[in-house]
């Protein structure tokens, strides 16, 4: 159970001038752990992400990941090129302790809202910028696109088969990473604050957050003469690691297996044709995929559960691959309550996951959906009109 005192962001009150999702990502998991979050909108349509759409589901007007991504927060209407509407702001601003933003570079100081502006009204505030590729450089006005940022960065290339081309990751991780960096910067920014008093200036990127993804990889590159890492050519699951790490078809489903002694799996399994290299660990390199293919045809011959049977007992670093219906049907998933719904008075219901930072035993929920354009306007300016 939560100790007294709630959540230990409550109090502190987050303007969010950010769109789509690496910047309202950070602003969800601030307001999951207790702040409030105003998240500002233009009155004529709101955050871009409103219309941006996974699948033909709706849910009143608003797209699924609009709802996912905002749930819980206020919002504010506000045209950024009226001047009226700008002074409010700037009120606002100047009792708001954190301000989040992922305008393109040069946007935001057109509007004379960038940090030494803004600090210049409230020298206590942290102000965390999200770009694409950082502020300079030859990059900075290209798109700040996830795919995009995923094709510069390596991420890509790291995936899939070699020979078979970059395979980008199925979700958007440079946003969410971004989002959850820029978050973890704005906390260690608070922390100072409370103990000297000043602001700060958080920024991240896109492409700062999947290079820092890769740091192991990396790291082993830039120390090992920069060789390129070789991809498997078979079932890869990771540039550097050697077989048997990989993923593998069985009678009924997919079979992963992390780092294992070739030596073990013979012998649990039976698999004559690996004798040759059970004791020649250079070989699980150099030979990776022809050991890979000998341990794919053989496992392909049972079940998961066969398979599993076998293995963890053995404690072998192995899963069955899951799909979605798999794992929310499982008891583990289940155990763990990372699901919730969250409605609204228009009888908006929208089901969707939960904060999953849990703090002194107890996960945060995320109460109300998503709000309305411009929803909280009337009532936020009455509460900031001095």
């Amino acid at each position: 159970m939560q100790e007294e005192g709630g959540l230990p962001l409550e109090g502190l009150t987050v303007v969010d001038m950010s769109q789509f999702l690496s910047g309202p990502y950070c602003s969800l998991r601030l307001l999951d752990l207790g702040a409030r979050v105003i998240k500002i909108e233009r009155p004529d349509g709101g955050d871009l992400s409103r219309r941006l759409y996974l699948s033909d589901t709706e849910v009143g007007g608003d797209s699924t990941i609009f709802h996912a991504i905002n749930r819980g927060k206020e919002s504010l209407g506000i045209d950024l090129k009226n001047p009226d509407d700008l002074a409010f702001l700037r009120r606002l601003l100047a009792r708001a302790d954190v301000l989040i933003q992922n305008f393109r570079p040069g946007v935001i100081e057109r509007l004379g809202l960038d940090y030494d502006a803004v600090k210049a009204i409230n020298p206590k505030i942290v102000y965390a910028s999200i770009s694409g590729y950082g502020e300079e450089g030859p990059w900075v006005m290209r798109p700040g696109q996830d795919l995009l940022a995923q094709a510069r960065s390596g991420v890509m290339w790291l995936n899939g088969d070699d020979g078979e081309g970059p395979v980008p990751l199925g979700l958007s991780i440079a946003d969410m990473l971004a989002g959850a960096n820029a978050c973890q910067g704005i906390l260690a920014a608070l922390v100072r604050q409370g103990i000297s008093g000043r602001g700060a200036h958080v920024q991240t990127s896109l492409l700062e957050s999947l290079v820092d993804l890769q740091f192991e990889l990396l790291t082993t590159h830039l120390n090992d003469g920069r060789r390129l890492p070789q991809r498997s050519t078979f079932r890869n699951a990771n540039a550097y690691l050697s077989a048997p790490y990989g993923v593998y078809p069985t009678a009924d489903g997919y079979l992963a297996i992390a780092m294992t002694p070739i030596g073990r799996l013979q012998d649990l399994l039976g698999i004559e044709a690996l004798a040759p290299f059970r004791d020649d660990a250079k070989s699980w390199f150099t030979r990776r995929d022809d050991i890979k293919r000998i341990i794919a045809d053989h496992i392909a011959t049972d079940t998961v559960d066969h398979w599993l049977s076998i293995l963890e007992p053995a404690d072998i670093w192995c899963s069955k691959v899951l799909d979605w219906p798999e794992l929310l049907d499982s008891e583990g998933f289940k155990l763990l309550d990372m699901l919730q719904t969250v409605t609204r008075e228009d009888d908006v219901s929208i089901g969707t996951t939960r904060c999953p930072v849990r703090v002194n035993g107890e996960r945060p929920k995320g109460g109300r959906a998503a709000p309305l354009v411009g929803e909280h306007t009337a009532r936020i300016r009455a509460e900031f009109a001095q």
